[in-house]
This record gives C-alpha cells, structure tokens and sequence, in this order.
C-alpha cells in the first residue's frame, strides 16, 4: 500500500503545488468494503472547493495513465482540515508550539487522550507541555496526534 501512497503523491505533487498549495497527505483505505485514494491538501488561507475540484481534475488522468490500482477504489480530494493528523515528521515540525490533541490506543496514566502545546517530536516520543509541565509520550502507545480546535 505505501507503493500505491507513494506513486500518487509523486504524480500528484507537481499538480498540486500548480494549483497552489501544497500536498499534506495521500492515504489508501479501505471503508465499509470500499477503497479509497485520497489527497490532502493544504494552502495559505484555507482551501476552497474549486482547489479540490482543480487537483482533482488534474490527477485524476495521470492516475488512470498510471494505472497504480488494479481494484476498483472511489478517488477523493479534500483539504487537510482544521483538526488535520500529524502524521510525518515535517507536519510536526510545522506544528511545533501548537496544541494538539493526543489519543491513546489505551490508557496512559488514567487517561485515554491528552491537550497540550506540541514541545518536541522524535523517532521515539511525542512531548506535551500541558499545564507548564513537559510530558514526552512513548510513540508505541499514541494512536493518533491531530490539531486542537476549539470554538
């Protein structure tokens, strides 16, 4: 699957960024026995439909020349979103000093989740600064990191 991510973010890049924004992310899922191509996409001042419409058109026909899927999958183009994942290095990076909202795959310290302002990223561990205090948690127990939105 991550040759199938890989191809589409290649081909989609330079379509992407002629469009002007910038490729957050490609994910190939499956959902209530469907596939699904996606594309994240980011820009400065938020992304419009007619962004999405515009990448969508233009990548839409490099992946049919390509071919990268032999299975029937539904293509999709949408914007990385407010509460977008952190999920590579460069997106926590871009984040540091941000809050972020931390979901565990189980319970860590009698907590299922934790908000705190992103503090540090490695191979090994995501750091929280929650409450003035510095937390760093174990990556092998962090099932998602997403941007904190508050209304």
């Amino acid at each position: 699957m991550s040759k199938i991510t890989e191809l589409t973010a290649e081909l989609a890049r330079p379509v992407v960024e002629a469009c002007g924004c910038t490729l957050w992310d490609v994910e190939y899922i499956k959902e209530a026995g469907s596939w699904y191509l996606r594309l994240y996409i980011d820009k400065e001042g938020g992304v419009s439909i007619d962004d999405c419409e515009a990448v969508s058109r233009g990548v839409d026909p490099l992946l049919d020349e390509a071919d990268p899927i032999q299975d029937a999958y539904t293509f999709e183009v949408s914007s990385a979103g407010a509460d977008r994942p952190l999920k590579k290095p460069e997106h926590f990076n871009a984040f540091m000093g941000a809050e972020v909202d931390v979901k565990f795959y189980k319970a860590v310290n009698g907590q299922k989740s934790a908000t705190g302002i992103l503090a540090g990223y490695d191979d090994n561990s995501v750091t929280l600064n929650v409450g003035g205090e510095e937390i760093a948690y174990d990556k092998k127990e962090i099932a998602f990191v997403r941007l904190h939105v508050s209304f």
